[in-house]
């Protein structure tokens, strides 16, 4: 059985992108078939892939709005190991025209993935920093939702909405939808503020939390510009390694 894991906050800036590209990049380095859905108008994703997005005919965009079938949209990546469902700004027009939908808005995402479940281990969905449209189309067809969390004040505060958000899609559309896990990103453990929120999120989620803490690594934030994980920039950077 594959995994369908979306990648969400609707907080920008907790890394989901830099969590989802090398996350991507490590399942696939340990030899497990990976496709990354880029579900974001920023793109990047893609760009951090080695996509050129000027150069894309198709993209997430189309393929969610019919407008292109699967082997239109889905491209390999050249040294990260995984495939790639790219995207470009135009997919910001879909949120627009799936929320003017009827009927079966929320499936479009689930719908288009289908004829390749059982083609990956792993399918890895970068959701926009929003509850939107796009964020309800990857959690439908997702079957867990990976939350990175910076640790400070905001981010808890927004992790309330994000949870009614999965438990309001589990009751409605997607009842096995699960949560995977709570990562933390950015994080440094001289900030007694990000000790007291990863306290917090130990006492309330237990093992959903996971052990291992994504650091602040500039290599990590480097990478992107290259086109790379950052596994194939610095494979023993702290961020790397984490």
């Amino acid at each position: 059985m594959n995994h369908i894991i979306a990648i969400a906050n609707q907080k920008g800036g907790v890394a989901k992108t830099t969590t989802a590209v090398n996350l991507s990049a490590s399942l696939a380095a340990m030899d497990q078939r990976v496709l990354l859905v880029d579900l974001d108008p920023q793109a990047n994703a893609t760009v951090g892939s080695g996509i050129d997005v000027s150069k894309l005919k198709k993209s997430s965009y189309h393929l969610l709005l019919g407008k292109s079938t699967l082997s239109d949209t889905l491209m390999p990546t050249l040294e990260a190991g995984y495939d790639i469902i790219p995207t470009t700004g135009d997919l910001i027009a879909a949120d627009v025209e799936l929320t003017t939908m009827m009927v079966g808005r929320e499936q479009k995402l689930n719908q288009a993935l289908q004829p390749i479940h059982r083609l990956y281990d792993y399918i890895i969905i970068d959701c926009p920093p929003a509850l939107n449209m796009l964020t309800l189309n990857a959690m439908v067809a997702a079957k867990s939702v990976l939350i990175p969390m910076q640790c400070e004040y905001y981010a808890m505060e927004g992790l309330s909405s994000l949870l009614k958000t999965i438990e309001d899609i589990r009751t409605s559309v997607n009842p096995g939808l699960a949560i995977e896990g709570l990562l933390l990103t950015m994080y440094d453990p001289r900030n007694n503020l990000a000790n007291e929120v990863s306290a917090q999120l130990t006492n309330h989620f237990g093992k959903k939390v996971y052990q291992t803490a994504i650091p602040r690594n500039v290599r990590l934030a480097e990478a992107p510009s290259y086109g790379v994980p950052v596994l194939m920039y610095d494979p023993n950077s702290r961020g790397a390694l984490a």
